[in-house]
C-alpha cells in the first residue's frame, strides 16, 4: 500500500492554502492600485472591476442591511469545519474528491475573510459581451465553482467515498 493510500484527505490542504494566498494576493493588489469602482480593460470581454459585495452569490441579500454579513460568515464557518471533516475522513487518494473539497474550502475561508475584516466581499474579475454582465467575482468564487463542477464530476462518475482509517 502506497503512502499517499495511507494518508488522510488532509494532505489535500495544501490546494487550499496556495488559494488563499492567490485570493489574498490578487485582492491586495486590487485594493492597493485600483480606486474603488474603477475598470480596466484587458479584452473586449473582461476587465478588471474594482467592486464590494455586501451579500453572496450574484450580490444575493446585498441590501439587506448588514445582518447578512454575520449570516454568510456563520454558513462560511459551518461549511469550513464540514469540509476539514471530510477531508479528515477520506482516503488521500481519492484525489477528485478531495480537490472538490480542498477548492470549496479555499473559496469560503477566502470569501470568509473579506467579509469579517471589511464587512464585504472584495470582487474584481468582470466578464461580459456587450451590454450583458456577468456579476464581478474573484478567485474565491472561481475556486468554489471548480470545486463544485468537481463534486457534480465525481457524484456522476466517481466511486463512492470510502472512509479513511487512521
Amino acid at each position: 500500500m502506497s503512502k499517499l493510500a495511507q494518508k488522510s484527505g488532509l494532505v489535500w490542504l495544501w490546494l487550499s492554502l496556495l488559494l488563499l494566498v492567490i485570493d489574498f494576493a490578487s485582492k491586495t493588489l486590487v485594493v492597493g492600485t485600483m480606486a474603488y469602482q474603477e475598470s480596466i480593460n484587458l479584452l473586449p470581454v473582461f476587465s478588471i472591476t474594482y467592486v464590494h459585495n455586501y451579500g453572496a452569490a450574484y450580490s444575493f441579500l446585498s441590501e439587506a442591511g448588514g445582518w447578512q454579513r454575520w449570516f454568510l460568515s456563520a454558513i462560511a464557518v459551518a461549511i469550513s469545519a464540514l469540509l476539514v471533516w471530510w477531508l479528515k475522513r477520506l482516503p488521500a487518494t481519492n484525489k477528485v474528491l478531495c480537490g472538490a473539497y480542498a477548492l470549496v474550502l479555499a473559496g469560503a475561508i477566502g470569501n470568509l475573510y473579506d467579509r469579517i475584516a471589511y464587512g464585504y466581499v472584495i470582487d474584481f474579475i468582470h466578464v461580459f459581451y456587450k451590454d450583458s454582465h456577468f456579476p464581478v467575482f474573484n478567485i474565491a468564487d472561481c475556486a468554489i465553482c471548480i470545486g463544485a463542477a468537481l463534486l457534480l464530476f465525481d457524484a456522476f462518475t466517481g466511486e463512492s467515498p470510502k472512509e479513511h482509517k487512521a
